[in-house]
Formats: C-alpha cells, sequence, structure tokens
C-alpha cells in the first residue's frame, strides 16, 4: 500500500508511464483521491492507457497545470477500470475536487467523444 498523504492538497498529478523500449512519457492529470488510492478519469483511446496495459508500473509526482514537477517522484501500481458506476465515482470525486474547471474539460470531452467514438476510464493507483 502506497501513501499519498502527500498529494492531499495537490490539484494536478505528473503520470509517468512507459512505452515498449522503456522510454517515460510524463502526463499531467487532473486526479481525485478517497482513502488509500488515486484515481485518474481520461479516454479509453489515449496512448497513456494503452502504455498502462503494457507495464501498469508507473511514477507519480505532483506537478502544475503544464506539468512542471513540484515534488519527489514516487512509484504506483495503475489499474484500469472501465465499469460505468466507477467511471461515475471518478467523476463526481473530481466535480467535488475540481468545480467548473472540470464541467468545462467534461464538455470538450464529451464533443471529441462524439467525434471519435470513444469513451471514458478511470485508473486507481494504489
Amino acid at each position: 500500500m502506497s501513501d499519498f498523504s502527500r498529494f492531499r492538497k495537490e490539484e494536478f498529478l505528473s503520470l509517468e508511464t512507459y512505452r515498449k523500449n522503456g522510454e517515460t512519457i510524463k502526463s499531467p492529470m487532473w486526479f481525485a483521491q478517497d482513502n488509500d488510492a488515486l484515481y485518474l478519469w481520461t479516454m479509453a483511446d489515449t496512448s497513456k492507457v494503452k502504455r498502462i496495459r503494457n507495464n501498469p508500473n508507473v511514477n507519480i509526482a505532483p506537478c502544475k497545470r503544464m506539468g512542471e514537477v513540484t515534488g519527489e517522484w514516487m512509484t504506483a501500481h495503475a489499474t484500469i477500470d472501465d465499469s460505468p458506476i466507477m467511471v461515475a465515482q471518478v467523476e463526481a470525486m473530481l466535480l467535488k475536487k475540481i468545480g467548473l474547471f472540470f464541467r468545462i474539460f467534461r464538455f470538450i470531452d464529451a464533443i471529441r467523444d462524439r467525434q471519435k467514438n470513444s469513451h471514458r476510464i478511470c485508473i486507481k493507483l494504489s
């Protein structure tokens, strides 16, 4: 079990995933915290999801909106969940935490959903 207490007051985290060749890719993301886990919300067809499916070991660090890391990196294990119930729970947590900005982001994603015929998933970090 990971200690995510340092993320309690953070708005964004940098998610570092691995390509098959070992190269790392960093993505700044909003997240929600519930008990001993962090939850992310993203489109199912993103590259980060593909990389997590290939290797669920990730690194995370607090960061600013544009990805500038502001704290120490730590390892985590990512689990993908596309169940409608879990996706709705994570959306509710993010809406409570982020508010209006998340509503705007969700609206923009809904437009892209219709164009790409994709759906949302959540990623649990433990």
